[in-house]
């Protein structure tokens, strides 16, 4: 099963995902990498992304292939442009920034990146990219030279996830950006999740178990976490706790 279908039939049975961001330009020792990866394996992390809004190393490859060798998670791509593509990786988000109206981000950089993606046995994952406000300029919101779905317009969010939808993505995907001040509201998630059926990621600001609680129980299918990490590697067995339970009391629900 590739991993779309799987997210899909995850969503179906209420099951809750997690997946562990990596960006290359903040992996700067192995050591630490090896650690991040067999900490995500013991905590039966779901996939790992890998990409970043600006990656300045030449390290990519090198990243999926040392996640490849050690683990069986699937790894998938993260790109914040249409050069961060490795044939090594499982998958990629074909991500269509449709939170912006920079036309680069929302079709012109796929144009590019087609013809290279097609020549690779990728999965390829079309992905709505919503990016929402989050208290001060990110990284992404910087390179992609557009403007945050304000954090308390909850409706247009979700109207603009409705309209990707409809325009046949199958992924929703809302991130307060790479070091995000705050997450994003579980009034914001709750939203979407109501707007549309595909799954629903959600990324940017989970730096605690009980945020990660919270954008689960708003909705979210999947959770991501990454800058955190950097600072507490220890968090990703919480989160991965929550998750857990999370997921055992769904199967306790449908065994009754």
């Amino acid at each position: 099963m590739n991993n779309l279908n799987s997210l899909k039939e995850k969503q179906v049975q209420g099951k809750k995902s997690i997946a562990v961001l990596i960006d290359p330009d903040k992996v700067t020792d192995v050591a630490q990498l090896h650690h991040l990866i067999n900490l995500a394996s013991e905590n039966c992390v779901d996939y790992f992304f890998v990409g970043g809004s600006l990656v300045t190393t030449t390290n990519l490859s090198e990243i999926v292939q040392t996640i490849k060798e050690q683990v069986s998670i699937p790894v998938i791509l993260f790109p914040g442009n249409s050069i961060q593509i490795d044939p090594s990786a499982d998958a990629i988000l074909f991500l269509s920034l449709i939170s912006g109206r920079n036309p680069e981000l929302l079709i012109g950089q796929h144009v590019v990146a087609a013809p290279i993606i097609r020549n690779t046995r990728l999965e390829v994952i079309p992905t709505g990219y919503m990016l929402i406000g989050s208290g001060r300029t990110t990284s992404v919101a910087y390179i992609s030279n557009t403007t945050p779905i304000p954090d308390d317009k909850s409706s247009l969010a979700a109207c603009t996830a409705m309209a990707g939808e409809m325009l046949g993505l199958q992924l929703m995907y809302l991130d307060a950006g790479s070091g995000a001040e705050k997450e994003i509201s579980a009034r914001m998630i709750s939203a979407v999740r109501k707007a549309v059926r595909v799954p629903l990621i959600v990324g940017g600001g989970i730096n605690t178990a009980q945020k990660a609680r919270t954008a689960l129980e708003a909705g979210a299918d999947m959770i991501v976490i990454g800058n955190a990490l950097e600072k507490n590697p220890n968090l990703l067995i919480e989160i991965a706790d929550k998750v857990y339970e999370w997921n055992q009391s769904v199967e306790a629900g449908n065994n009754r």
